[in-house]
């Protein structure tokens, strides 16, 4: 995998141990929710109303 693949287009940081970041895929657009609190954390695709994956049309590689 590409060093670069991923950028993060959101980042909070709600407290010492809990973040949430948007990251996108450059190479599908797909963005992907994280979160993380102490040591352990989650990653899943952001899905629209219908389900399907929210795509960033600007992430694909050209």
């Amino acid at each position: 995998m590409a060093k670069d693949r991923f950028d993060i287009k959101e980042k909070e940081t709600m407290n010492l141990l809990t973040e949430t970041m948007v990251i996108v895929d450059k190479e599908t657009g797909v963005n992907y929710l994280y979160v993380g609190r102490g040591y352990g954390g989650g990653l899943t695709p952001l899905l629209d109303a219908d389900g399907k994956p929210i795509i960033t049309k600007d992430g694909y590689k050209k």
